[in-house]
């Protein structure tokens, strides 16, 4: 019954593709048609919220500049200038430029595009951002400037994100407004969303009006598959030409290691690109003991899952953002794996070991609970690796796994001892991230709100912000990282990476700054 069983879900999986309208590889290379395979849909791709995937916002919308690995280059914008004291930033918008309804890209457009964003201030107060914009002026037909209350840093990064800062027709708000829905996706980016089937796939056209360099692909497939075996089924099928991401919920490590091997396929991995590491939370009975805290940094043997479970991809993480990232080359002190070390802070805190392996205080058993996506497998495996380490030395660690929605609303509810934890990555490290800290629907806000100092920290992160003179401002960011490192609310694990996977025949794959950007307009087929 069993072999009967698993012939009939081949079967049906097969039927299943064929349904989908993968198409064979001559088909799509005919057609020049690129097909991505995803877990997720793009589901809303308003830019001026969060509804949908960020990659497929990235190729209908652009900013007014780029943030790139050489620095901020033009977008939208052809060129700018800053005034001296920081307050203003003026730019020049690109003339002869349209969105893909025929609006006009002009100064107007893009004033109402930002206050579109301002308005929804609430939303958006994660990024520091848009409380620093004091209003916008329509200098001419095509010089808008921005005024802000005190000078911003990170303006330039933060206008480059993919979300919100990205510009649609004025003529697709709603009433005026964005941040109640838009009733069209006209952009100017290099692609066109021209047909979408929810939870199935979507269809991005190529818009043979745009500005800059013509994409290569005449359209992008973004294909629906949400069990990741049911993709590298399909991509072993010939089915679908691209695996892209920065997590394990479309590929997971030992099957990225496999393809690798196999040598059919491409794969690359990027550059560190974010902090792979277990939210501790300062403001729950057990974990609000500084002393706990750092035991745990010592139990978990950061090498055994940087090189056992992820297979050697990514590297051990001694403090929560790489010293590679701005401002975050900060001395301080590694955490290694010494399980005699966890032991004997535990044994300081109070909590002895007892004749069942576990240990105890006035009576009660030291028991945790970890929380992950249930979802990716990879955080899966790790929360298992963890459970074992602390087993070693005597913590109960039960971990949970949860749909992303639950996952998410316990991070806003702070309803957890530790839980798993991504940094948002290169462009967003630090400033962005560290700005996140501050806003109640976190998870770090609610793991940091047992900290002494917590209010400090938060001004400090604020202050940091805008602190015009960079000398000055790399102290006050020494000064965070320091006391968030000494208080122990995270446990840093590995710098994360993007992987990609590909059919041999696709070039130009790379990876764009963001590890939420796909690169598709550079990619083609060899001929």
């Amino acid at each position: 019954m069993k072999i009967r069983s698993v012939v009939f879900c081949v079967i049906l999986l097969c039927l299943t593709f064929a349904v989908c309208g993968c198409g064979s590889e001559n088909d799509r290379l005919s057609k020049n048609e690129l097909v991505y395979a995803s877990t997720k849909d793009i589901r809303d791709i308003n830019p001026h919220l969060y509804g949908g995937e960020m990659a497929a916002q990235a190729m209908v919308f652009e900013p007014l500049v780029y943030d790139t690995k050489d620095g901020i280059k033009p977008g939208l914008a052809e060129s700018w200038e800053v005034s001296a004291d920081g307050l203003s930033y003026t730019f020049h918008i690109r003339q002869g430029v349209k969105f893909t309804d025929g609006e006009d890209v002009n100064a107007e457009a893009i004033k109402l595009n930002i206050d579109a964003v301002c308005k929804n201030k609430e939303r958006h107060a994660w990024l520091d951002m848009v409380n620093q914009i004091d209003h916008g002026e329509v200098m001419d037909a095509y010089t808008y400037r921005l005024v802000l209350k005190k000078p911003y840093y990170p303006t330039l990064k933060e206008l480059a994100l993919s979300r919100p800062f990205r510009m649609i027709s004025p003529k697709c708000f709603k009433d005026g407004d964005t941040k109640n829905g838009v009733n069209g996706y006209a952009g100017t980016g290099p692609y066109i969303l021209t047909e979408h089937k929810d939870k199935q796939y979507a269809i991005f056209t190529k818009n043979k009006d745009y500005w800059g360099d013509q994409a290569k692909f005449e359209t992008i497939k973004w294909q629906v598959m949400p069990d990741p075996q049911t993709i590298l089924l399909a991509l072993k099928k010939g089915e679908i030409d691209l695996l892209f991401g920065a997590d394990g919920d479309m590929v997971d490590l030992d099957s990225f290691t496999a393809l690798q091997k196999e040598g059919k396929y491409a794969a690359m991995l990027s550059e560190p690109v974010a902090s792979r590491a277990i939210l501790i939370n300062a403001h729950r009975p057990i974990t609000s003991d500084r002393q706990v805290r750092e035991a745990f940094q010592y139990v978990v043997n950061k090498e055994g899952i940087a090189n056992g479970v992820l297979n050697g991809t990514e590297t051990v993480a001694d403090t929560l953002l790489s010293p590679t990232v701005p401002y975050c080359n900060v001395p301080l002190k590694a955490r290694n794996y010494d399980l005699d070390k966890a032991k004997q802070l535990l044994n300081v805190a109070g909590w002895s070991m007892n004749e069942d392996g576990y240990r105890y205080k006035n009576g009660k058993k030291m028991v945790v609970t970890l929380y992950f996506n249930s979802n990716n497998a990879q955080e899966r495996t790790i929360s298992e690796y963890v459970q074992s380490d602390m087993k070693a030395a005597g913590v109960e660690l039960k971990i949970i796994g949860e749909e992303k929605q639950a996952f998410l609303d316990r991070q806003k509810n702070g309803d957890f001892d530790l839980q798993y934890s991504l940094s948002w990555g290169t462009p967003y490290d630090p400033q962005s991230y560290l700005s996140s800290w501050r806003i109640p629907a976190h998870g770090d806000y609610q793991a940091q709100l047992g900290l002494e100092k917590k209010k400090w920290l938060d001004d400090e992160i604020g202050l940091t912000l805008v602190e015009a003179d960079k000398d000055k401002r790399q102290l006050r960011y020494n000064e965070i990282l320091t006391y968030i490192h000494h208080e122990c609310v995270y446990l840093p694990l590995t710098y994360s990476r993007t992987k990609a996977v590909y059919m041999p025949k696709l070039k130009g794959v790379g990876f764009n700054l963001s590890q939420y950007e796909i690169p598709f307009e550079k990619m083609y087929f060899e001929k």
